[in-house]
C-alpha cells in the first residue's frame, strides 16, 4: 500500500524541484525527505529518483506515480473540506497572500473583519507578487491569492484555482499639482501632450513599467522618458508633487489624499487593471476558505 504522505512529498519535489525546497516548504529535514523518499521506493518497487548533479530527479516511472498522486491528494483535499463544511465551523489557519495596495486596501479590512465574527481562524499574511503567489496557491502554502492583470499582460491561473473577479482599478495620470496640462484641463488630459516629460515607472519589465509604456506608446504615439524607477506609489507620487516627473498610477495604489499633485483621466481612451481573488477549487465547500472570501469581496464593494 502506497502511503499518502510519502506521495505527497513526491509531488512537492516534482513541483520544487530539489529535496532542500521540498523540507524547507514542509517544515522537515533533507534528511527526513530522503528517507521518506526512500521508503516509497520500497512501497512502489521500482526506481523513482535517479542522481543528477548533486541533486536528484525524478525517473519517468516516479512521473507516472506524481500523476496518480496529484488525483489521489485532490480527493483527500476534496474530503477534508467536506469534513469541515459539514461541521460548520470557521477555524484553522488562513494564509492570503497579495501584493502591498491590495493587501492595505483588501487584506488588512478583511483580516480585521474576521478577527471579529471569526475568532478561531488564525488569518496569516504575506506580501507577494501574484506571479509568485498563484504557483504558491496552487501547491498549498497560501490559500488565497488578491492579484491584478492588466490587459496586455494576462494572469495565468495554474491548474485547479480557482479565479473570483473583484473589481476593475482605473489608471490616472499623476501630474504635479502645478502643471499646465492639469491648469488646462479639469476633465481628462491628452497623453500625447506629455511626450516630452520626465516619467516615473516600477522595475523593468513589472506590470507598471510595462502598463506604462505600452499605454504611451498605443495611446500617445511615443515612447516615454523613463527616469526614475520605484518600488511602489509612494516615489512615484512624491517625485510628481516636486515636479520632478510625471507618472500613470492605478487608483487603487494611490494615497487616499494625495498632495501636490493632480488626478487625471487618459483623454485618449480608460485604462484599468482587473483586481481578483484566487483560491483552490478543492477549498470551495470550506467554510473558512467561504469566509475568507465573503471577507475580501465585502472590503472590495467598499473600495
Amino acid at each position: 500500500m502506497l502511503e499518502l504522505r510519502r506521495l505527497r512529498l513526491l509531488r512537492e519535489l516534482h513541483e520544487r524541484g530539489t529535496i532542500a525546497a521540498v523540507a524547507d516548504a514542509l517544515q522537515f529535514t533533507p534528511s527526513a525527505v530522503s528517507q521518506q523518499l526512500s521508503m516509497l521506493e520500497r512501497e512502489a518497487g521500482v526506481p523513482l529518483l535517479e542522481r543528477a548533479g548533486r541533486g536528484v530527479r525524478l525517473t519517468d516511472t516516479a512521473l507516472v506515480l506524481v500523476g496518480h498522486a496529484k488525483a489521489l491528494l485532490e480527493r483527500v483535499a476534496l474530503a477534508e473540506a467536506d469534513l469541515a463544511a459539514a461541521e460548520g465551523v470557521v477555524a484553522g489557519r488562513a494564509r492570503i497572500a497579495g501584493f502591498e495596495s491590495v493587501s492595505l486596501r483588501l487584506a488588512l479590512p478583511a483580516m480585521e473583519r474576521l478577527a471579529r465574527e471569526a475568532p478561531r481562524l488564525r488569518c496569516e499574511l504575506v506580501e507577494a507578487e501574484p506571479e509568485q503567489a498563484l504557483p504558491a496557491l496552487a501547491l498549498g502554502d497560501v490559500d488565497l491569492v488578491l492579484g491584478d492583470e492588466w490587459r496586455h499582460q494576462s494572469m495565468k491561473v495554474p491548474a485547479g484555482v480557482q479565479r473570483h473577479e473583484l473589481f476593475s482599478d482605473p489608471v490616472y495620470l499623476v501630474l504635479p499639482g502645478r502643471h499646465p496640462l492639469a491648469r488646462a484641463h479639469a476633465g481628462a488630459v491628452p497623453l500625447s501632450a506629455l511626450a516630452g516629460e520626465a516619467w516615473t515607472t516600477g522595475e523593468a519589465g513589472m506590470g507598471w513599467d510595462e502598463m506604462t509604456r505600452r499605454t504611451c506608446r498605443e495611446l500617445g504615439g511615443f515612447e516615454p522618458d523613463v527616469r526614475h524607477r520605484a518600488n511602489g506609489a509612494t516615489i512615484g507620487v512624491a517625485l510628481a508633487a516636486r515636479g520632478l516627473a510625471v507618472t500613470m498610477l492605478p487608483e487603487l495604489a494611490l494615497p487616499a489624499r494625495p498632495t501636490g499633485v493632480q488626478l487625471r483621466p487618459i483623454a485618449e481612451g480608460p485604462v484599468s487593471r482587473a483586481i481578483f481573488a484566487a483560491t483552490r477549487a478543492t477549498d470551495a465547500a470550506r467554510p473558512s476558505t467561504q469566509a475568507l472570501l465573503g471577507a475580501v469581496r465585502e472590503a472590495a464593494d467598499a473600495v
